[in-house]
């Protein structure tokens, strides 16, 4: 197995049949301001567009649930198992589409990865229609799931066009662009249900839509010659205990994120009795806010340390969860619709700064090791565009967590309020470690290998 690496490299032979670019340094100033920003900002904004259509297919079913009423013989059970196993999917691809990257160019594989999405979209469009077996609506919904792959594959690009100082901005950006796919999806659905269209019209919107992200991908984008895959930078993010605590924390925050924008309409029909057309004009408030706020998180990381916006994020996130769980109780509908939206915002905010995180702790590691410079920043970006994949791709299964949790416990209790218990004890969890981790000074020092030294100053990562 291999990882994306921009560490430098001999030069290699001009590639032909794509926009390559063989020579990239983002940390040279003057490189970055004659030419590097240009270049960068114009692949991150096609970036975006081809990854905001793959959250949006991802996401389709959390739409599609909503048009399947009784005739289509499902219970609330069989919707919450059908969405969890689309999370599933976009979650383990995102592994293989991290690597991609490297093999095929970033450029090359937006366009393929782009492309892909017409399969899932056009098998949804044939399928949809009541009397089809749940078995079928599940593997199509499977194939849905391809569409959470696009963005390892976008994150670990962008990672390796922007320096360092700008990666907290620039990922968190390109993050928020794509999850912004979720609301917007919502509101399509929302015009359609309102318009009394079928999920057909929803789907075909969408075709012309992925054709579209793919040409544009091919006629702007660009290849860097430099991101390469790296076997040992692979196997030491996986080593790397930073990898699994980030994995952890992005549960959290992502995992939340995607979990509930699957669930927020199928609990608002099941436990508070909202039609599908009154569950649309809610459900994408949530999705839309913490999409837009995932920058700011990104940006607030930047400026003030990663691990702090973090910390202070899942106090937040419990406050807001518990709140849930009251209104859950008293079955007040307004107190737990604004909970919800409140959870949306800090699951956003808490992407952007969980995700800004990974290149400064890769980063404070090579600094504890006696590099400087550009032998810093190389290590740096080595091991987190490693590690992004595997942290994006464990992140995401907090989404599958969640739609299973909310699947027990409406079986066992029928609603969601067992499950709002269980995320309060994780949100609290998630607190302590990034605390006792990232924000804790103990005594010792924290090295490369992950042991600790009584003789040596402490490194800190709370600047992360």
């Amino acid at each position: 197995m291999t990882a994306p690496s921009t560490a430098p490299a001999p030069p290699s032979p001009a590639k032909k049949g794509g926009r390559w670019i063989e020579e990239w340094d983002p940390e040279n100033e003057a490189f970055w301001n004659e030419k590097g920003e240009k270049i960068a900002r114009r692949n991150l904004l096609f970036s975006v567009l081809s990854e905001h259509i793959g959250f949006s297919i991802w996401t389709m079913w959390s739409v599609l649930v909503l048009f399947m009423g009784p005739e289509y013989g499902l219970t609330p059970a069989d919707k919450f198992l059908l969405t969890s196993m689309v999370t599933l999917v976009g979650a383990v691809v995102r592994v293989p589409y991290t690597f991609a990257v490297a093999i095929f160019g970033g450029r090359n594989w937006t366009i393929v990865s782009a492309a892909l999405l017409l399969v899932p979209t056009v098998a949804a469009f044939t399928v949809m229609e009541p009397g089809t077996s749940f078995n079928t609506f599940l593997l199509v919904g499977l194939i849905a799931g391809i569409g959470g792959g696009n963005f390892a594959s976008s994150m670990t690009n962008i990672n390796a066009f922007f320096p360092l100082r700008k990666k907290g901005w620039a990922l968190g950006l390109n993050a928020g662009g794509g999850n912004i796919g979720v609301p917007v999806l919502q509101l399509i659905g929302l015009a359609v249900i309102g318009a009394s269209g079928g999920p057909r019209v929803l789907l075909g919107i969408y075709i012309p839509l992925i054709v579209l992200a793919a040409t544009l991908a091919a006629l702007f984008m660009d290849n860097l010659a430099s991101v390469k895959n790296d076997t040992g930078a692979a196997i030491d993010s996986a080593k790397d205990a930073h990898t699994w605590i980030m994995s952890f924390l992005y549960v959290g925050t992502f995992g939340s994120f995607i979990g509930y924008s699957f669930a927020f309409g199928q609990v608002l029909t099941n436990q508070f009795g909202r039609t599908p057309l009154q569950a649309a004009y809610l459900t994408f408030i949530g999705p839309l806010l913490g999409s837009l706020i995932r920058p700011v998180g990104g940006w607030l990381a930047d400026k003030y340390g990663g691990a702090r916006i973090t910390l202070y994020n899942y106090v937040g996130m419990a406050a807001a969860t518990g709140v849930l769980v009251f209104a859950s109780m008293q079955k007040s509908l307004v107190l737990f619709v604004t909970a919800f939206v409140v959870l949306f915002v800090l699951s956003g905010l808490g992407n952007g700064s969980t995700y800004k995180m990974i290149p400064g702790i890769f980063q404070a590691k090579a600094v504890a090791k006696g590099l400087e410079g550009e032998a810093a920043a190389a290590y740096g970006r080595r091991l987190s565009g490693a590690s992004m994949g595997l942290i994006g791709a464990v992140g995401a299964l907090g989404g599958v967590g969640i739609n299973l949790a909310f699947r027990q416990s409406f079986l066992s209790y029928g609603s969601g309020t067992g499950a709002f218990v269980a995320f309060l004890a994780f949100y609290a969890a998630c607190f302590a470690v990034t605390w006792a981790v990232y924000l804790r000074r103990p005594a010792g020092r924290v090295t490369a290998t992950g042991s600790t030294s009584e003789a040596k100053p402490q490194l800190s990562y709370a600047e992360v």
